[in-house]
């Protein structure tokens, strides 16, 4: 089992903590402030996907003129992640 805490880069929440289980599947994750709904309902979302799938999808999604989101940030934080795993740490 894998615990991320990813602090968040321009946008409303603060944080993310997700937790991926040894065969790559997201088993929790949560968001710190945003707007709850939204947040609430891709962490939602997200829970049993292989966290490659979740970062793939998300990746690049924008809210209005930013040039992230929650749901970027929530790709950014399991590709670091998944970056980590390959490179041993």
């Amino acid at each position: 089992m894998k615990e991320i805490r990813y602090q968040t880069h321009g946008v409303c929440s603060r944080a993310i903590e997700i937790e991926v289980d040894d065969s790559g599947v997201i088993t929790a994750c949560r968001f710190e402030g945003g707007c709850n709904g939204n947040t609430q309902g891709v962490s939602r979302l997200v829970v049993g996907m292989k966290a490659s799938e979740a970062a793939e999808r998300l990746r690049g999604i924008r809210c209005g003129m930013r040039p992230t989101s929650c749901p970027d940030q929530l790709a950014r934080a399991l590709t670091e992640a998944l970056a980590g795993e390959t490179a041993g740490v």
